[in-house]
Formats: C-alpha cells, sequence, structure tokens
C-alpha cells in the first residue's frame, strides 16, 4: 500500500533517508535534520513530498518516495524529479519501489507532468536493472554538475 507521507511520518523519513546513504557509501554527507525535513515537506510552503510504501500486514514504513517538482523548458510543463527511492533491504522483492515508481507516474499523467526523472549511481547494477525492467532509460549523453559547499559560497558571494 502507498499513502502520502504527513508529518507524524518525519522521523521514519529520516531514519530511511541515513540508511540509504549509508548504503551508498555516504553516510557522512546525509546532513539533514528531522526538522529541515518538517519544514521542506510540510512547512508553509512545501518544497518537496513523500510518500511511503507500508506493509499490509502492520501498517509499517518499509519504504519512501520524496520528489519535488521541475520544469522542462523544452515541453512547457512540469515534472516530477524523484531524489529519493528507498525499500528497506528486508522489504525488497515485494513490489514497492515499483508501487512508489507507480504512484508517482500516475501522479504524473493524472496532472499533465511531462517527466519523471531520477539519478542513479553507476555502480547500482541492482536499480538499474529494476528501473530498465520498467521502460526507464539512462539519459547518458547528460552529465550532472553540482555546486556545493565552498565552491556554491564563493560563487554565490561573488
Amino acid at each position: 500500500m502507498i499513502r502520502t507521507a504527513t508529518v507524524d511520518d518525519v522521523p521514519v523519513i529520516h531514519a530511511m533517508i541515513r540508511e540509504l546513504a549509508d548504503y551508498e557509501k555516504a553516510l557522512h554527507e546525509a546532513q539533514a535534520t528531522e526538522e529541515q525535513l518538517r519544514r521542506a515537506l510540510f512547512g508553509e510552503h512545501p518544497a518537496a513530498y513523500a510518500h511511503l510504501a507500508v506493509s499490509d500486514e502492520d501498517g509499517e514504513a518499509v519504504g519512501f518516495a520524496l520528489w519535488f517538482l521541475n520544469f522542462s523548458t523544452w515541453r512547457g510543463v512540469h515534472g516530477v524529479y524523484l531524489e529519493d527511492l528507498y525499500v528497506r533491504p528486508e522489504r525488497r522483492g515485494g513490489g514497492h519501489g515499483k508501487a512508489l515508481l507507480a504512484e508517482l507516474a500516475r501522479i504524473c499523467v493524472e496532472r499533465g507532468y511531462g517527466r519523471l526523472e531520477w539519478s542513479v549511481l553507476n555502480w547500482n547494477a541492482p536499480s538499474i536493472a529494476f528501473y530498465e525492467s520498467l521502460g526507464a532509460h539512462p539519459q547518458d549523453e547528460w552529465t550532472v554538475y553540482r555546486l556545493s559547499d565552498g565552491a556554491l559560497a564563493a560563487l554565490g558571494g561573488a
């Protein structure tokens, strides 16, 4: 079962973000606090949205999708950028990840959004195979660039 996250879900979303960061060998980079997530997801001007995959047996959260809107100047419509998709390891293979992606695809179709996009680490073969099994294709002609920390501060202060 998939449901929209509520403010009461922030602690479990935060815990799963840290689990995902650990899986991606980058736990030291996961600096977000529960309060930051609470403001981003449920503050006066939410900038991101979340859905939970919950167990049919006990309602326990077993995965999440955290996403936000982007915009295509070429298509002239919004899209969804999936920042994180995570299913706890012991619950993988039960259809939760596919159900989360299907919910986001449903939102895109319902609202007339043109794209559902996300990034995946090049070494994450199980996820790549899963995404490709759904019909997703890598956009390998594009390279993601990022400014952060000191470089961001230097450019922003220029």
